[in-house]
């Protein structure tokens, strides 16, 4: 079996895989709020682990794509929707957790968070951008949006991956390795697209030069 098209019955096994795995982060959670190994702050432990794999799964799957051009695997691209959908999942979890269980939906302190915590403005902005590439994440969605509005609807997840760094690297104060290491993966990902696109448009128009020539 090639690597590059999974059949059936091997995909479907390797989303099964791929949801557990994915649902790895939230059962260590909970292990460690019934073992009481959430240290002496479990409510920052709890947000600083929910945003880290948000920004996680939305790096991975933005991967997808470049990997696909890369090394011709398609089987990836299925996995994609899950994959996205975890990271809203999770991004819901890591506001939630600010919302309720830090703010307690003191709206008034939320606005003032928002206004004067760097990392809250851009952060909050950047959770908001995920609800409609949730939403639209059906088949039902594409075929109602069309390819193409699709498809430049849900390039709104690199903005929210940047804001999600951005984010990050504001709200840490001393070690910087995650938030550089995110920011670095982030800065290949976004250069290889664009180096793509340009591949693409170039491709384009070789052929529109190639066929108005040859009237």
């Amino acid at each position: 079996m090639a690597l590059k098209n999974l059949n059936n019955q091997t995909l479907a096994w390797s989303k099964r895989g791929v949801f557990l795995l994915a649902l790895v982060p939230l059962g260590n959670l909970a292990v460690a709020g019934f073992t009481d190994g959430l240290g002496a702050n479990p409510i920052e432990k709890i947000t600083r682990s929910t945003g880290y794999w948000t920004l996680t799964l939305l790096m991975i799957t933005l991967a997808i794509t470049p990997l696909r051009r890369l090394a011709g695997w398609q089987w990836p691209v299925r996995l994609r929707r899950m994959l996205g959908l975890f990271a809203f999942f999770y991004g819901c979890l890591h506001f939630s957790m600010y919302l309720v269980v830090d703010q307690f939906f003191d709206w008034e302190g939320i606005a003032k968070d928002i206004i004067k915590r760097p990392y809250i403005t851009v952060g909050f902005p950047s959770f908001v951008l995920m609800l409609p590439l949730a939403i639209t994440s059906s088949d039902g969605m594409i075929r109602r949006l069309g390819g193409k509005r699709w498809r430049q609807l849900h390039r709104l997840a690199y903005i929210c991956a940047i804001g999600g760094v951005v984010h990050y690297w504001w709200l840490v104060k001393k070690d910087l390795t995650n938030p550089i290491t995110f920011a670095a993966l982030l800065s290949v990902l976004l250069g290889l697209r664009l180096f793509y696109a340009a591949k693409d448009a170039l491709k384009r128009r070789g052929k529109a030069d190639t066929g108005a020539a040859s009237h």
